[in-house]
């Protein structure tokens, strides 16, 4: 990326500004419906938004490392605004990944592209937790300059930042890299119950600390991804995995700010996760989200869920699917449009801009 690409350093708001700039943020769309309040529209983002699916995305990225990428204030702060001029959306997400606070202690881990993380040795034994040392805010210096410079540009549009769940970092670690059957995980879920415990207390901190670096910085939400908890039964999420995802949730519930939990095929889960503490819960595609609403209970927002296969069929065939999920969110008293998973790589951006502006005209009160 050459310098004339990059965004231009902000100058800082005089407090003024700040405090309108932050009362505009507190009274959005997304924040308002994340409090289950009147909204003037549904609002929309999308997971995965920033990324692969944006030529000018493909642009900067060219020749740089994700890791390295996630690493450099410039670019986080460009990608994170990509989709929000594109798109229109109601709230930009932190560009990140996952892995990045386990890179910021020392882990020797990498992101092989069509991969995923791939970690150099993984976590089988006790003598293992050694290597997962506290996470201070100068490990991720450059989260916080970033999220600085985001929120200066964003103006009155909110700002999500995210983190990875214990069980899915736990997940990683284990396996040495994407599972499909998480067998090593799970021997140690059921073999060594202990350790597995206290693997995931030590990645709960570590989690914790990563999202308050966020929210200190700036950051108006938070989302908690657990992207491989749907490989769960009930009953070994919420014996083996929930009470380290309320950890973390209860870390941060001091900050005020909304906190969003999400996991993909994560049907039967989705009451025990609104029982770690999230304020909003996201489901996928595979379950109605009126039925979701249901089982997560009505004390949350809920937040989702048009399967993000559906914006490659022509245009009518999404609106029409796009108004399936309105209408199953329509007494719902908290709603936020989204897809049910990440954005495909190969997505028409222009279908995502008409879907954005289809939910705001649909939806307009």
């Amino acid at each position: 990326m050459t310098a004339d690409d990059r965004t231009p350093a902000p100058t800082s708001p005089s407090a003024p500004e700040a405090a309108r700039s932050g009362a505009a943020v507190a009274d959005s769309a997304f924040l308002r419906a994340c409090r289950r309040e009147p909204v003037p529209h549904t609002p929309v983002w999308f997971m995965r938004q920033a990324g692969r699916s944006l030529p000018e995305y493909r642009r900067v990225r060219e020749g740089i490392g994700m890791l390295d990428s996630c690493m450099r204030p410039d670019l986080v702060t460009e990608i994170t605004l990509q989709p929000v001029r594109r798109h229109k959306v109601d709230a930009a997400i932190y560009f990140s990944d996952i892995v990045v606070p386990l890179k910021a202690i020392g882990i020797d881990l990498d992101i092989k592209p069509g991969v995923g993380p791939v970690v150099d040795r993984p976590f089988r034994t006790r003598e293992d937790l050694r290597r997962l040392r506290p996470l201070e805010p100068d490990d991720v210096a450059y989260v916080t300059e970033a999220v600085g410079a985001l929120t200066a540009e964003l103006g009155a549009t909110p700002l999500i930042g995210f983190a990875g769940a214990p069980f899915t970092l736990a997940s990683y670690l284990v396996e040495g890299g994407p599972s499909r059957n998480h067998e090593h995980t799970k021997a140690m879920m059921y073999g060594a119950p202990d350790l597995w415990a206290d693997l995931l207390d030590r990645l709960a901190e570590i989690t914790a600390a990563f999202l308050k670096v966020q929210i200190e910085a700036g950051a108006s939400a938070v989302q908690l991804f657990d992207s491989w908890a749907g490989a769960l039964a009930p009953a070994d999420y919420r014996d083996s995995v929930l009470p380290a995802s309320a950890k973390v949730f209860d870390a941060v519930a001091p900050y005020g700010v909304p906190r969003i939990h999400f996991g993909v095929g994560t049907g039967e889960l989705l009451g025990l996760m609104s029982q770690a503490g999230p304020d909003v819960v996201g489901a996928d595609w595979r379950v109605p989200l009126d039925e979701a609403a249901r089982r997560i209970g009505p004390d949350k927002a809920v937040q989702g869920n048009l399967d993000p296969a559906v914006l490659f069929a022509p245009r009518p065939a999404v609106e029409a699917q796009a108004r399936r999920v309105l209408d199953a969110a329509r007494d719902l008293p908290g709603h936020v449009f989204n897809l049910g998973h990440g954005v495909l790589p190969d997505t028409d951006p222009d279908a995502l801009t008409r879907l954005v502006e289809f939910v705001h005209e649909q939806t307009a009160r």
